[in-house]
């Protein structure tokens, strides 16, 4: 078992593709309305919304602690509509020397697909993988589709 991972996990969504990825670039303030179990609030510190280089601190809920992590946008592509951040500063960097997180919404069809992929190096051997944030991620994917789908 290594110390560098790479960890993804993909769910289709009937939610319009567009808005989730708008919400992530955009919005992401209103994520805590969407998935409110999950996400407490997120603020900016530096920058704006959907910009590279701004920096964000994220609260939310994981394992049922209250935990929070300051991040920043690497990089946006709309195009493709994927959005980077890298994790700067928070609890999960008391696991991982460096976390790297990308969403990306494939918006061909009639559903999107959603695909999480988390890029990391852990402190130590006894870190798990990021299996348990992918998870985290996609449950919060589904809340944020279940929040559009009930807005139309």
């Amino acid at each position: 078992m290594g110390l560098i991972g790479k960890v993804i996990g993909q769910t289709e969504i009937k939610s319009d593709g567009h808005l989730f990825y708008e919400s992530w670039r955009y919005r992401p303030n209103q994520i805590s309305y969407m998935s409110p179990g999950n996400m407490q609030g997120v603020e900016i510190y530096e920058g704006e919304w959907g910009t590279v280089g701004c920096r964000m601190i994220w609260s939310y809920t994981f394992g049922g602690e209250k935990k929070v992590t300051r991040d920043i946008v690497e990089a946006v592509d709309d195009e493709k509509k994927s959005i980077t951040w890298k994790l700067v500063e928070g609890s999960l960097l008391d696991l991982y020397k460096t976390m790297i997180i990308t969403v990306d919404v494939d918006t061909k069809g009639k559903s999107s697909v959603v695909t999480w992929t988390f890029e990391y190096e852990k402190l130590n051997e006894d870190v798990e993988d990021a299996n348990a944030l992918v998870d985290f991620h996609l449950v919060m994917t589904k809340d944020i589709e279940a929040y559009h789908l009930r807005q139309k």
